[in-house]
């Protein structure tokens, strides 16, 4: 994929080198000429561009129209919505990922139409919240503008539905088990599947019914 990020600060540099590990071609801008420079010398095989990535005229020169994901690390907001927004309207770039900093912004991120806002602060405090572990539980990711979550189950042995068959199971509404990983080998689920201790489940929900439906799986947390 060709992956557009602004903002060379720690969280864009690392994005940059783990996605050019992964093969990907990556274009990465920042404000700072000395910043630029530098990472032109470290980062080898990575476009660096001096400049502004909330104008068109540079998005321009990154050639955005070609990009597959727009990532924005800036560590200012109102940068990164807008940012996000150029790069749907004028260049049609199919997937948008944006850093949140504050997340009293996040419902503006949303209404400006940012595929996924990455709020680290409302993540860490769920997890604190819900008294459970990345272990236990781990979102992988959202989609359709943050309204679908898919989640990571690791089912505990005093888990409610060990041994029940699937059509059994009472899950939240738009709710669905997507694969039960178990000793290695990936199992597709159906109605007669049966939920057994250490099974690893993949499931998809609406985010409101998240919460829910990892107690309909783990029981109260």
């Amino acid at each position: 994929m060709y992956i557009v990020i602004a903002g060379a600060g720690r969280l864009g540099r690392l994005l940059a080198k783990k996605l050019k590990v992964d093969k990907h071609s990556i274009c990465l801008i920042d404000q700072s000429l000395e910043t630029c420079e530098k990472l032109a010398e470290q980062f080898k095989g990575i476009l660096i561009i001096n400049g502004d990535a909330s104008t068109p005229e540079v998005l321009k020169e990154a050639k955005l129209e070609k990009a597959d994901v727009m990532v924005s690390a800036t560590s200012v907001d109102e940068h990164n919505m807008i940012i996000c927004h150029l790069a749907k309207e004028l260049f049609r770039v199919r997937r948008t990922v944006a850093k949140v900093n504050d997340p009293k912004h996040l419902t503006f991120y949303k209404h400006m139409g940012v595929d996924i806002p990455v709020d680290s602060t409302s993540i860490i405090a769920r997890i604190v919240e819900e008294e459970a572990s990345f272990s236990d539980v781990m979102t992988l990711f959202s989609i359709k503008k943050g309204r679908l979550s898919v989640v990571r189950i690791d089912i505990p042995q005093n888990s409610p539905v060990i041994n029940q068959k699937l059509r059994d199971i009472k899950l939240p509404p738009n709710s669905v088990l997507v694969s039960v990983i178990r000793s290695g080998e990936i199992i597709i689920p159906k109605g007669d599947t049966m939920i057994l201790a250490d099974d690893e489940v993949i499931a998809a929900t609406l985010i409101d019914s998240e919460k829910e439906l990892i107690q309909s799986l783990i029981g109260k947390i």
